[in-house]
């Protein structure tokens, strides 16, 4: 198993909406090392769910259900459908992130325009411990 972080301004669609819709299709990626990143997610893959924008904190966590297909008219975009696993007891804000040296190494701090990034087996221990309250 995989683990990814993937990101949305909660004004475009938030974790709350995720939970009331189950499933949902990730689309909207335009940028090519993160459509490649979804391109990587496989059936059964977890990825935090992290609320951009104003937020910007790892509010819960989701299930890749359905490996890429093709989003839109270009082939090289594409979208993974997710589903809601569990809300995070404690939002992760990304200065938590930050300050833990654990995390340091983490992509979405090295690459922080991606909206999709793999995440260590490691910093997802973290994190998950992190948000457990």
């Amino acid at each position: 198993m995989a683990y990814w972080l993937m990101k949305s301004e909660p004004e475009s669609y938030s974790w709350a909406e995720l939970v009331a819709d189950k499933t949902t299709e990730w689309t909207g990626v335009r940028n090519p090392a993160a459509a490649l990143h979804l391109k990587a997610c496989a059936v059964g893959d977890r990825a935090f769910f992290y609320h951009s924008g104003k937020e910007k904190a790892v509010v819960g966590v989701m299930e890749v259900t359905r490996t890429a297909r093709q989003d839109g008219d270009e082939p090289r975009w594409v979208s993974v459908e997710v589903k809601a696993v569990a809300p995070m007891t404690k939002p992760v804000t990304l200065a938590a992130i930050k300050a833990e040296p654990k995390l340091a190494s983490m992509e979405m701090l090295r690459q922080s325009r991606l909206s999709v990034s793999p995440v260590r087996a490691e910093e997802w221990d973290v994190i998950a411990a992190m948000g457990a309250g």
